[in-house]
């Protein structure tokens, strides 16, 4: 054991797993972001530096919620509480060679000697059966060390072999070790035009159909809505896997704000299922964040917040390709950051709830909930607002967006949407 966070007091921690390429490249950037937003250094030690205008007091290193998501050596450095996985050495050689390298324990860092090469059964019958044993080993040593297990984070492709099979058996295995903890994933999807594999669209159905039992809800973000992301809103025209994967930690970042940062409206990891899963099989939330903007007009524009409200229920920041219009909202969930009064938040859902376009079905007229946390956000290569809003809705129009028809539900703009 490396983390002495076993004996700070009650806590409600994390586990994050991180799951083949685009699973532990997501979570490299993530994990830059989190320790750049709690002034943690890439060697694990805290960064001296005067509290931000929009940080609370109580809100101090080592005290908050921060132990939710990091614990404490002995010797005073903060290790994330995470496990990266992947069937072949590349990717997780990267990450231990990368600028945040020795933020992670070696133990933290498991990787196998034989790809899964885009195979489902390959990553969940050949080769990931090989290292299973391993993985749920470290995973134990890292519960081990928490006092009060909220649950898990999952980060995975659903069209890769090793974020497809390997990830559905461990998933299995993870709902009869750990029954009861909660588990929420943040998935890259298949792109309706954009893939890299021909066997996509396979796999996604292969590990849908297997893991829609052992996840309690899953957050979608697909490469195409990405791209479409950077090249409208940010001005990158050939955006590279690191943009991407910043932009896609921004989401991150935000929907597990409430559990990094102390606030008066927490959430906890089983209220992103109580908020957003009507039926424990439509569990697939859809996705969009505002505002986005290139870096030179950051600073000079002050969208209010019904501005970037009405900006998340617009098609355009969903990091989903999908019509909203296309069916009803069964429930919505609105995560704020920064300088936000209640009394404008309110006064936004309002406005929003007006209009034609966003309806809600007759059953659950007043699907809102909308946390705020006064942090300021942080980005990295892209602009920081000083006002932000992510939104997670439940919605079935996710079902017609690609060849895979699966019911689905939108991230950043939390709602459920129901067909005509």
């Amino acid at each position: 054991m490396w983390c002495q966070g076993w004996n700070q007091g009650p806590q409600r921690e994390c586990l994050s797993v991180h799951m083949g390429q685009a699973g532990v490249q997501l979570g490299d950037a993530c994990w830059e972001l989190f320790c750049l937003e709690h002034g943690i250094q890439p060697d694990g030690s805290v960064l001296d530096r005067a509290p931000q205008p929009l940080e609370e007091a109580s809100v101090e290193l080592g005290a908050g919620s921060v132990d939710s998501f990091f614990c404490e050596t002995r010797a005073g450095k903060h290790v994330p509480r995470a496990l990266f996985v992947d069937l072949e050495p590349t990717v997780i050689d990267g990450v231990r060679a990368g600028h945040h390298g020795a933020l992670l324990h070696p133990e933290q860092l498991v990787s196998g000697k034989e790809d899964a090469a885009n195979i489902y059964a390959q990553g969940h019958y050949s080769v990931g059966s090989q290292v299973i044993d391993l993985v749920l080993e470290r995973l134990r040593k890292l519960a081990e060390q928490c006092s009060g297990l909220q649950g898990f984070l999952l980060f995975r492709s659903f069209g890769g072999g090793t974020g497809a099979g390997f990830a559905a058996l461990l998933m299995e295995r993870l709902r009869v070790e750990y029954d009861g903890k909660t588990k929420l994933e943040f998935s890259i999807y298949p792109g309706p035009r954009i893939s890299t594999a021909t066997v996509e669209p396979y796999n996604t159905v292969l590990t849908t159909h297997a893991t829609l039992e052992a996840a309690d809800c899953a957050f979608l973000l697909d490469n195409e809505a990405l791209y479409g992301l950077c090249q409208r809103r940010l001005g990158i025209q050939r955006p590279s896997y690191p943009s991407l994967n910043r932009l896609a930690a921004q989401a991150v970042a935000a929907v597990t704000a409430s559990l990094r940062f102390q606030g008066p409206l927490n959430v906890d990891l089983i209220e992103f299922q109580t908020n957003l899963v009507p039926y424990p099989r439509i569990h697939f939330p859809l996705t969009a964040l505002a505002p986005l903007a290139l870096e030179d007009k950051a600073y000079g524009e002050e969208p209010s917040v019904a501005d970037i409200t009405a900006a998340c229920f617009h098609p355009s920041s969903q990091l989903v390709q999908c019509d909203p219009q296309l069916g009803k909202y069964m429930a919505c969930c609105l995560f704020y950051r920064g300088d936000v009064a209640p009394k404008e938040v309110n006064a936004a859902i309002v406005a929003a709830r007006s209009r034609r376009s966003i309806q809600f079905v007759d059953w659950c007229p007043t699907g809102f909930k909308g946390p705020g946390q006064r942090t300021s956000t942080s980005w990295i290569s892209i602009s920081s607002p000083d006002e932000q809003v992510i939104i997670i809705s439940t919605a079935l129009s996710l079902a017609r967006r690609s060849s895979v028809r699966e019911p689905g539900s939108c991230l950043l703009l939390c709602s459920n949407l129901q067909p005509f």
